[in-house]
């Protein structure tokens, strides 16, 4: 864990607390239905704690994650999180499907549009 803080224009930091992945046992979203950045970490303790926000949350638990699967291979649970966004492939197969499904024509139209307007020499 690491404190920061602003000294004029210069950012400071502090190692305050660390942990091992291996003795990790659990992080616990809170709540995964509402957009809040307030998380729990099991260890031999509970330790709460804040992200910046809800987004890095997840991205947080996808690198412990992820960290886990490369290294340790331990089984620890990641509970109160949507599924959809822990997985990096399975923000296609999202229960929003109308939505995704317009952003990516969206984005492939606006593409298109994009290589139509530049010019070949």
């Amino acid at each position: 864990m690491v404190k920061h803080w602003r000294v004029d224009r210069e950012e400071k930091y502090e190692i305050v607390e660390k942990w091992f992945l291996k003795d990790l046992e659990m992080i616990d979203g809170k709540e995964a239905d509402t957009d809040n950045p307030y998380f729990d970490m099991h260890f031999h303790k509970v330790y709460k704690m804040e992200a910046y926000s809800c987004a890095s949350k997840y991205t947080f638990a996808r690198t412990l994650s992820k960290l886990n699967t490369m290294y340790l291979k331990k089984d620890f649970k990641i509970v109160n999180f949507d599924d959809t966004y822990l997985n990096d492939d399975s923000i296609w197969s999202s229960s929003n499907r109308d939505f995704i499904v317009v952003m990516k024509v969206c984005f492939y139209a606006f593409s298109l549009l994009c290589l139509s307007l530049c010019r070949l020499s």
